[in-house]
């Protein structure tokens, strides 16, 4: 009984890991506006600064990231509604784990575990701008750069 329990435990940490792996994966390929928090502008303002750009240098930056922003949302549109469908199936997925690793522990290492949870969920949600489930920059959103 203690060994199938050790092979549920270590089965669930597994798919647990495997899930952040796969979230961060997905993350790096999919978010787009990690710069967003501080706005898209701040990071085209921070490099425009560091090459020392004149205005109009500045001006026909900011004109070609746009054109390209819009390109790259034009891609993104007939995908976007697999990718949501995506992101809320993970959702679930991770929550079925969230769950069934809870049951293992005990009251006091649950409440941490739920802490630990809220505290990553919040700090993904401020790198996106949104929460966690694909609102303005969530997973099936384009790049902008």
């Amino acid at each position: 009984m203690e060994r199938s329990k050790g092979y549920a435990l270590m089965f669930l940490l597994g798919a647990f890991i495997t899930g952040g792996a796969l979230g961060f994966t997905a993350d790096r390929v999919m978010d787009a506006k990690r710069e967003h928090v501080r706005g898209p502008r701040a990071s085209r303002q921070r490099m425009a600064a560091e090459l020392n750009l004149t205005p109009q240098q500045a001006a026909a930056v900011d004109t070609l990231i746009e054109q390209k922003h819009r390109q790259i949302v034009t891609l993104y549109k007939p995908i976007q509604p697999q990718l949501d469908s995506i992101a809320k199936q993970a959702r679930i997925v991770s929550d079925s784990t969230h769950a069934q690793i809870k049951r293992l522990l005990t009251p006091e290492q649950g409440a941490k575990l739920d802490n630990l949870r809220a505290a990553a969920r919040k700090d993904l949600a401020e790198r996106r701008g949104s929460d966690t489930l694909g609102g303005p920059s969530g997973p099936g959103s384009p790049p902008r750069y």
